[in-house]
């Protein structure tokens, strides 16, 4: 005879019901044979003592030998569908005589998870379905884009008049906006290149800096030197400073002029008052191209956020013909994997 449950007494809590554990989705695990033809690359495909491979192996999960000139993968399916990808990818870039470093590794990675991946890689098959190619040339490299949004970033600089990049440190916002105005630059596309941001001090100060209005501004325009030199020759960077076709100068010295047939680069854009970014959109001239890069959370101008041109302009200006805007992500840093993690901890994950 079936026993009745007890009743339960006034005031005593329901019993608690447990649900039976879900059934765990088992993982199919799948193996395959990646071939590839030039052998004189796999050395630097492997890496030193087979970093390269390891790097793989450790972020997707996955096993990988080498059998001749072909690479063994097993593992979880997906892993393994992933780890072909991003294999093929690196050996498609030392093929085109591109640099592959951890950096550039760790983001084929990243964006070997996106659905779009085959899109975002391959500039050539891009080009092919009739848009524009995904690659910046320089006379240093050829700069392809290391994440989702980089894409994105880099289809705009082709297409808008003006972009507002906005995201935290590392993303390569104020780096691939030099890239292509270099590129602009070299092709003839534009006549000059002009970088400039507002000379203010993040947090701390610098006291009185010797020397004349160069050697005082230099240090706060140290950033844009810096990728510049990445991206052409030296002794070119040089002669053309020189020569006027590129000028570095803060935000100030914008008042008044007409900025045309240039490529003009406003870097640590949060900083600027209203009153400087509406001054500086104004500068706009003819076959021009204008880039804004500045990280909304990072205001070191008195006043916060409240006082910060960029979010004013973006707000009056999203969506305008003519504007592009690209928000950049924790998930969008390229400098390293540590720094989009330092900047979720500070900032939480949609930063």
């Amino acid at each position: 005879m079936a026993r009745k449950p007890a009743k339960r007494q006034p005031g005593q809590a329901e019993p608690a019901l447990t649900k039976p554990p879900a059934p765990q989705r088992e993982v199919r695990r799948a193996q395959v044979d990646v071939n590839f033809e030039n052998q004189s690359l796999l050395g630097a495909l492997f890496g030193q003592f087979d970093a390269n491979l390891v790097q793989v192996e450790n972020r997707l999960g996955v096993f990988i030998s080498a059998r001749g000139n072909a690479l063994h993968i097993e593992g979880p399916e997906d892993s393994v569908a992933r780890a072909r990808d991003v294999l093929n990818e690196m050996y498609d870039r030392l093929a085109m005589g591109q640099d592959l470093d951890a950096g550039a590794i760790e983001s084929l990675i990243a964006m070997s998870n996106e659905p779009t991946f085959d899109g975002i890689v391959d500039g050539k098959l891009n080009e092919a379905k009739g848009g524009p190619p995904i690659m910046i040339r320089t006379r240093r490299k050829t700069i392809v884009p290391r994440s989702a949004m980089q894409a994105t970033y880099m289809r705009s600089l082709v297409r808008d008049d003006i972009i507002f990049a906005l995201g935290p440190a590392g993303t390569g916002k104020t780096y691939l906006a030099v890239a292509q105005a270099v590129a602009q630059l070299i092709t003839g596309s534009v006549q000059r290149l002009i970088l400039s941001r507002p000379a203010v001090e993040a947090g701390e100060k610098l006291g009185f800096l010797p020397g004349d209005m160069k050697d005082k501004v230099d240090p706060y325009l140290r950033p844009l030197y810096d990728a510049l030199y990445d991206c052409m020759p030296p002794e070119q960077v040089e002669r053309r400073l020189a020569s006027g076709e590129i000028e570095i100068a803060p935000i100030a010295f914008m008042r008044g002029r007409t900025l045309a047939d240039a490529f003009v680069i406003l870097d640590e854009a949060q900083n600027t008052t209203r009153e400087q970014m509406k001054m500086f959109l104004t500068r706009f001239g003819q076959n021009s191209r204008m880039v804004v890069c500045g990280d909304p959370r990072q205001v070191d101008i008195p006043g916060g956020d409240g006082m910060s041109g960029l979010a004013d302009a973006v707000g009056k200006l999203e969506g305008v013909e003519g504007f592009g805007t690209i928000r950049f992500t924790a998930a969008d840093v390229v400098r390293h994997p540590i720094v989009g993690r330092i900047v979720e901890a500070y900032e939480g994950p949609a930063a």
